[in-house]
């Protein structure tokens, strides 16, 4: 009798004691019957309930370990990408700033230089008037010469009727013998006088087709230089419009080159964003690796049968009261002989 109440219950200390150990590799079978046998199969489900439970809290935690293990490296690598990425926007921005106050800078100096190029273009157009202006007095001088040549020929053509008479004169005086001495005095100072004429048109006349000469050759300079003035007044026009497109271009550019300066700078606020959430992230999964360490090292308190892979499929329920456990476990389990108690 003693022994039919002691050796149930010292089979039922044996499984809470095992249990209470934490070793789930062991494996409990009992034929006793009544109150004594429904306590023992109780034990028995009970622990082969917490074995597979532990088992799948065993394999989730694995899981979840290398889950945390490599959300913390992604998050370690993201970090680093993004301090980069930071790093590198930054210097983006920095650049982009200079590039701004240097396009501006060459803006306002090409709107400067059209300024200059529009002032040269009026001052060229000013200085081609008056080149036109000395055009025409030069023709108007070419002309007065010729005017004035003509009128030294005539003058030129009186000397000689007027020699022509004062010879004829000393002729005549020559021929009235003593009446005519005094006549022929005259005739000779006139004729001097004519020779004199003569002599000085003549001279006139060779400084005035000098003059002439050299007036056009200065009309033909000049109108060389009205020609090249007006080239360089297209020249310095296009150069105006020239000027004035680049001045355009970069004022655009500029006002584009700000708005990209803009957007970068937003890009640099937001990874900067991303990057104080990323260590908060990276912060949090390292806090879950951790955890997933401490809940690995408390279920690996528990000793499970090495050969059980525990899966995913729903807990067995326990047995109905009065019966008999008859689970199939492998042969090795069966260590203890319940006989010997």
């Amino acid at each position: 009798m003693r022994r039919r109440i002691v050796a149930p219950l010292q089979e039922a200390i044996l499984i809470a004691e095992t249990v209470a150990a934490g070793d789930l590799s062991k494996e409990f079978s009992s034929n006793a019957e009544g109150e004594f046998g429904r306590l023992l199969t109780a034990l028995s489900t009970m622990e082969d309930t917490l074995t597979e439970l532990v088992g799948r809290i065993k394999q989730s935690t694995d899981s979840l370990a290398v889950s945390a293990y490599e959300i913390d490296a992604g998050n370690t690598n993201l970090s680093s990408r993004t301090e980069q990425q930071v790093s590198a926007l930054t210097e983006t921005a920095a650049s982009m700033e200079q590039l701004t106050v240097t396009v501006r800078q060459n803006a306002e100096r090409a709107h400067s230089a059209s300024s200059l190029a529009v002032a040269a273009s009026a001052t060229a157009g000013r200085g081609g008037d008056v080149v036109d202006q000395v055009v025409h007095t030069m023709d108007a001088i070419s002309g007065s010469s010729r005017k004035i040549v003509d009128i030294i020929q005539v003058i030129e053509g009186i000397a000689f009727q007027t020699n022509i008479l004062a010879l004829n004169a000393a002729v005549e005086a020559a021929r009235a013998g003593e009446q005519g001495r005094g006549f022929a005095v005259v005739a000779s100072e006139v004729r001097s006088l004519a020779q004199r004429s003569a002599e000085a048109a003549k001279q006139i006349k060779e400084l005035i087709t000098a003059s002439v000469t050299q007036v056009e050759s200065g009309s033909g300079l000049v109108g060389q230089a009205g020609s090249t003035m007006k080239e360089i007044m297209q020249s310095v026009g296009q150069v105006t419009g020239l000027l004035s497109e680049i001045s355009g271009a970069l004022h655009q550019q500029s006002e584009g080159i700000a708005h990209v300066n803009t957007a970068v700078a937003h890009m640099d606020s937001t990874n900067q964003e991303n990057a104080a959430l990323v260590m908060q992230a990276t912060q949090a999964a390292a806090a879950l690796n951790a955890r997933t360490q401490d809940l690995q090292q408390a279920v690996g308190a528990f000793k499970l049968d090495d050969d059980e892979s525990p899966g995913l499929a729903p807990l067995a329920m326990p047995a109905p009261r009065g019966a008999v456990a008859t689970q199939a476990r492998p042969a090795r389990a069966r260590e203890l002989a319940y006989e010997e108690l």
